[in-house]
């Protein structure tokens, strides 16, 4: 059995997610209203709802990011309007200087360093729109990291297993003794597999019983099963 040595890190869904306190405040400013919790409870349906085969193969990240935002007002109970319209335009716009996934929950600097300290190379491995890395710093979790992959700035975007490629170059990481890390089926599960490496799906609401792979509800389960040598046996699958 190959022995763990690399985990690839997807950011937004894994490290980062949307400041959804944010995201309620530029709602209300346009009349809408939504609570902040309301819409963090309504992030894994609507991303359960995009994760198909076809609507991702048939469009790009940041198309299925905008999309993404409708199907979490919807599920929030919220009716797409001219008014969310105008508000998510201004979200869009702050993502695109800023990058709207700031949330680090609490646990993750402590499983990141906790990773580390096992001696692992970790990657961050993400669908991003050329703001990872001031994002990563900004929020104090570049250190973490050896290398850092934006796929805006790499010219490629997962599920291509092209990214994945570049990941174990740039690491000189061997796919063999590397796991993936995502929050989507099939973006980061099957593009990883795709090029040789093993995956795991974080799924913290546990939407995704038929799948074909390890499941854990988050980075802080991921150094668990690290730790108690778990992890090793998924670089199998």
């Amino acid at each position: 059995m190959a022995k763990l040595e690399t985990l690839f890190l997807d950011a937004g869904g894994v490290l980062v997610f949307p400041n959804w306190q944010r995201v309620s405040e530029a709602l209300g400013r346009h009349g809408v209203s939504v609570s902040p919790e309301a819409l963090a409870r309504a992030d894994c349906y609507a991303k359960r709802d995009l994760d198909l085969p076809q609507p991702v193969a048939a469009s790009n990240d940041e198309a299925r990011g905008w999309l993404y935002f409708d199907l979490v007002l919807s599920h929030a109970g919220v009716a797409k309007s001219d008014a969310t319209g105008v508000a998510l335009a201004e979200l869009h716009q702050y993502h695109q200087t800023h990058n709207l996934w700031e949330s680090v929950p609490a646990a993750v600097p402590a499983s990141l360093a906790r990773l580390r300290d096992r001696g692992l190379r970790l990657v961050a491995v993400s669908n991003a729109n050329g703001r990872l890395r001031y994002l990563m710093e900004r929020l104090a979790l570049a250190a973490y990291f050896d290398h850092l992959l934006d796929s805006h700035l790499e010219g490629v975007e997962k599920p291509d297993p092209r990214l994945f490629q570049l990941a174990l170059d740039r690491s000189g990481a061997s796919a063999p003794s590397t796991l993936h890390v995502g929050d989507l089926y099939h973006v980061d599960v099957a593009g990883a597999r795709a090029a040789g490496v093993a995956a795991v799906l974080v799924d913290g609401a546990g939407l995704y019983p038929e799948a074909d792979c390890p499941r854990v509800r988050s980075l802080a389960e991921l150094a668990e099963a690290v730790d108690s040598g778990l992890a090793t046996t998924w670089l199998a699958g």
